[in-house]
């Protein structure tokens, strides 16, 4: 398994990855969420797979790309209450439905790791939305834990 960034050549299997996590939270929020549809079009993929700050990940074998993570550097700067610093934020970590099982996540996870560790990044964080249980699953066995809680009340 080779990790790279990702490249304009990969905007269709991403896509096609975006979708299969587009679906997930369907089916889990179908309030927030709406079928068919993904979270950002051709156009704002290929400015995103440019963006140094927002570095897009894919994991590729000989069968093609299994799995992506899309992340976003954040920056910390003269804040009152907390000190100075940076953290790298997983926007999206998917691997393949057919690929899954098969150590993909952990690679792309343990990559982005070593990537954030690099850029002298503090910590690395993700939201998982509640019920996706195999998501929470796997980045518990990363060895996430919980930083904070966001809860709502639906109107």
């Amino acid at each position: 398994m080779m990790i790279r960034r990702a490249e304009p050549r990969d905007l269709a299997v991403v896509d096609r990855l975006l979708s299969q996590v587009l679906a997930i939270h369907a089916e889990i929020r179908p309030d927030l969420f709406i079928p068919g549809t993904r979270k950002y079009t051709d156009s704002e993929l290929l400015t995103i797979f440019a963006d140094e700050r927002s570095p897009v990940f894919v994991a590729e074998d000989a069968d093609g790309v299994q799995g992506y993570c899309l992340c976003q550097l954040q920056e910390r700067r003269g804040l009152n209450n907390m000190p100075d610093g940076r953290e790298l934020y997983i926007d999206d970590l998917c691997v393949d439905e057919a690929a899954r099982g098969r150590q993909v996540g952990r690679q792309l996870y343990d990559y982005v790791c070593a990537y954030a560790k690099n850029l002298g990044c503090g910590a690395i964080t993700l939201n998982v939305w509640e019920g996706n249980t195999a998501a929470l699953a796997f980045y518990e066995r990363m060895g996430m834990t919980v930083r904070k809680t966001v809860m709502e009340t639906k109107l």
